[in-house]
């Protein structure tokens, strides 16, 4: 069985920055014309190749729901399980990777493989597609330039070791050993050893519970013994959607101009 896990519960603070409160909008559900120029629609339909596909909101769930309900096709709705992270507001994005993956595992049996994917991203198809058809675990990035201020940080330490680096307060960034490559992260992961990320995921439950989803992703590729079971994708149309301007960036994308 495959899965994807598509993580929208945050309360898309500067998306809505200026915004009166009762125009205020869950970013993943926003359009301006068409209903399925969202990000939430885009993603699921890139998720069609899954056998179920596990979406954890928080921030207006019940918007979600009545959205999916009226605009998902039946196909992909009938492969929709959704989760409800009540606790948006107060924990990191690490909850709801971890109400994710413990879901999956309460509600699924034989699992083959996870795909994880932050749902405030805007991807193209064909990177999407060679994460999709890897056969190994998958660690992502994008071409943007790096800056510490907004990027995730990965590098590959002279142990051929994989980390990640960011600054919660958007300040500067340091690596405290010798690398051998450094990128930007790309923000979609794939695991292969569910056992593996059992481990991560009790782990994060029981001592990372205020960190952020990094702190399962890196848990789990810790555990990992070979470096040559992890395949590194570049991903060649990458847009965090953080901004109103970020998703007319995307629309046009979408539009082709």
């Amino acid at each position: 069985m495959k899965i994807v896990i598509i993580t929208v519960a945050g309360v898309s603070s500067r998306f809505n920055e200026g915004i009166p409160e009762e125009e205020k909008i869950l970013k993943c559900l926003y359009y301006e014309e068409n209903p399925e120029d969202t990000l939430i629609y885009k993603m699921v339909k890139k998720s069609d190749f899954a056998d179920r596909i596990v979406i954890v909101g928080g921030y207006k769930y019940q918007d979600l729901i009545s959205y999916i309900d009226e605009h998902i096709p039946q196909n992909l709705q009938e492969k929709i399980l959704l989760i409800e992270n009540d606790h948006f507001s107060d924990l990191s994005s690490g909850y709801s990777l971890y109400l994710g993956i413990n879901e999956s595992f309460n509600s699924f049996g034989d699992i083959d493989e996870i795909l994880f994917v932050e749902g405030d991203l805007d991807i193209d198809d064909d990177s999407f597609s060679n994460v999709v058809n890897s056969n190994k675990n998958v660690l992502t990035y994008n071409f943007n330039p790096i800056y510490s201020n907004k990027a995730v940080v990965l590098y590959q330490n002279e142990n051929d070791e994989y980390h990640y680096l960011f600054s919660t307060s958007h300040g500067m960034l340091s690596i405290g050993e010798p690398f051998k490559a450094i990128f930007n992260s790309g923000q979609v992961w794939k695991f292969k050893d569910m056992n593996l990320l059992k481990i991560a995921n009790d782990n994060f439950k029981e001592n990372l519970i205020e960190d952020t989803n990094l702190g399962i992703i890196q848990k789990y590729f810790d555990l990992l013994e070979d470096a040559s079971d992890v395949d590194i994708i570049g991903l060649k149309h990458w847009v965090n959607c953080n901004t109103r301007e970020d998703y007319k960036l995307i629309k046009n994308y979408w539009s082709g101009e």
